[in-house]
C-alpha cells in the first residue's frame, strides 16, 4: 500500500477542494452591487414630493373644512328672539321718604287695682266695648262702708255740737275756745269721711275712657294686690305711628305733613296720617330723627302693634324718565337695559337687534324705576327674556309679555 502524500488543494475562499467522489461544492451568494450616489440623491427626492403632496393635501383639506364650518355658522343664523318691550316715557312721579314704623294706639291702658282686696263683682266680658266711667271691678269694700256710717255719725255729732256753743258764745256763755275745739272736730270727721269715701271709691274700679276691652287676667274671689293686671283697655279710634328717618331727612319734614301707611294684613290699601310731632334732638347713637303721625282709625281695621311701611309725602317731581322694573338688569357690575334698535340687514329688509346700556337708576314706585341717565325719551326697551340675548342679537317682538300677571288667578 503505498501512501498519497501529495498537498491537497484549496478553494479561493480558503475551503479545501472537494475531493473526487465526495459531491459537488457548497454554493455561493453573489457579490452585492455598490449603491451609486445618483441612485441616493433620486430617492431622496421621491420621498420630498411624496411628503410635500402629502403636506398640500392636509393643508388643503383643513382649509376646506375651516371655510366650509364658516360659511355654515354665517348661513346658519339662529331665529330672532321673541321679547317684550315698552317705551321709556317721561311722566310726574311722586316722591317719598320711606320708614318702618309701629302702631300705637292713641290711649291703652292696663287696667289695675290701686289698692288690695278681694273681688266681689266682675261686671264685663272679655273683649267688650265700654264707656267711660263704667264700672270694671269691684273689690270688698265692706269694712269702709261700716266705717263711712259711723263717722257720718260722728259728723253730725260734732256739728250739733258746734251749733251749741255758738249759740252760747253769742250769750257770752262760754269762751271761744269751746267753738273753735268743736269746729275742729267737725272737720276732722268730714276730712275722714272724704278719705274713707275715697278709698271706698278706690275698690271700684272703672273705665277711665271709651274704649275695647281685652282678655280678663283675675276672677271673681282673687285677691289681688296694687298694680295687678285686671285686663287692658284700648282706644282703636286713633293710632301713632312711631318711626325714624336718617337725620339728612330733617330738613324735608313740617309738622302736618301727609304720610301714606300700609301694613301687610291688609296689601294694596293705603290709609293717611299726618306727623303731629317731631323729635327736637337726633339720636348719637343712631343718627336718626324720630318721628310720631297720628291718623284717624275709627273703622278698626288697624290694631296697636303692627309694622307699618310709611312713607311720608314729598312734592312730586316732574320730567322724569322711567322705565318697567322688569327691565333693569341688575349686576355687581353695574346696572343695564337691553335697548331694541331697526337696522337694515344684507338683503335691505328692517329688523330689531338689541343693544346693552348702562343706567343710573333712581327711585322705585308703582312697578317702574327712575332713570336718571344712560337712555333717552322714546327708547323701547326689553322687559322680558334678557337672559336670551347678548349685544347684536336679533328680536321680534313677543305677541304677550309673559310677566303680566292675568286677570283671574287659578284656584285649588
Amino acid at each position: 500500500m503505498t501512501l498519497d502524500h501529495s498537498p491537497k488543494t484549496e478553494t479561493s475562499f480558503g475551503h479545501p477542494a472537494s475531493e473526487p467522489g465526495r459531491g459537488a461544492p457548497p454554493p455561493t451568494s453573489p457579490p452585492r452591487k455598490p449603491v451609486t450616489r445618483g441612485r441616493l440623491t433620486v430617492r431622496i427626492v421621491i420621498t420630498l414630493v411624496i411628503l410635500g403632496l402629502l403636506g398640500a393635501g392636509l393643508y388643503g383639506f383643513n382649509s376646506f373644512r375651516a371655510k366650509a364650518i364658516a360659511d355654515f355658522f354665517a348661513n346658519n343664523k339662529p331665529p330672532p328672539t321673541p321679547v317684550a318691550l315698552a317705551e321709556a316715557t317721561v311722566q310726574t312721579i311722586p316722591k317719598y321718604l320711606t320708614a318702618i314704623g309701629t302702631l300705637q294706639a292713641a290711649r291703652q291702658v292696663t287696667v289695675a287695682p290701686e289698692v288690695a282686696g278681694r273681688i266681689d263683682r266682675i261686671p264685663f266680658e272679655s273683649g267688650a266695648r265700654v264707656k267711660a266711667g263704667d264700672p270694671l271691678v269691684q273689690l270688698n269694700d265692706a269694712t269702709e262702708q261700716a266705717d263711712l256710717l259711723a263717722q257720718r255719725a260722728q259728723a253730725r255729732l260734732a256739728e250739733l255740737n258746734l251749733e251749741r256753743y255758738r249759740d252760747l258764745r253769742r250769750s257770752q256763755a262760754t269762751p271761744q275756745s269751746n267753738v273753735d275745739q268743736y269746729q275742729a272736730q267737725l272737720d276732722e270727721t268730714n276730712a275722714n269721711m272724704k278719705r274713707t269715701s275715697a278709698l271706698i271709691g278706690q275698690k271700684l274700679i272703672k273705665a277711665p275712657f271709651d274704649g275695647e276691652l281685652g282678655i280678663r287676667q283675675v276672677n271673681v274671689g282673687d285677691y289681688v294686690n296694687p298694680g295687678a293686671t285686671i285686663v287692658t283697655l284700648t282706644d282703636l279710634s286713633q293710632l301713632y305711628i312711631n318711626f325714624t328717618l336718617p337725620e339728612q331727612s330733617f330738613t324735608k319734614l313740617s309738622v302736618g305733613q301727609g304720610v301714606l301707611i300700609n301694613v301687610d294684613a291688609l296689601p294694596g290699601r293705603d290709609f293717611e296720617a299726618k306727623i303731629t310731632t317731631i323729635e327736637p334732638q337726633v339720636s348719637a347713637d343712631t343718627r336718626a330723627v324720630k318721628v310720631q303721625a297720628t291718623m284717624d282709625n275709627r273703622e278698626r281695621q288697624l290694631r296697636p302693634g303692627m309694622f307699618a311701611n310709611v312713607r311720608v309725602v314729598l312734592p312730586p317731581q316732574p320730567n322724569t324718565l322711567t322705565v318697567p322694573e322688569t327691565a333693569v338688569d341688575y349686576t355687581v357690575y353695574g346696572d343695564s337695559v337691553f335697548v331694541a334698535q331697526s337696522q337694515k340687514t344684507q338683503d335691505g329688509k328692517e329688523q330689531l337687534v338689541v343693544e346693552r346700556k348702562p343706567v343710573k337708576v333712581g327711585d322705585r314706585l308703582a312697578n317702574r324705576v327712575e332713570i336718571r341717565s344712560g337712555i333717552n325719551p322714546g327708547d323701547r326697551v326689553v322687559v322680558s327674556g334678557q337672559l336670551k340675548l347678548a349685544n347684536g342679537a336679533a328680536v321680534v317682538p313677543a305677541e304677550k309679555n309673559p310677566l303680566t300677571p292675568p286677570q283671574t288667578l287659578p284656584q285649588n
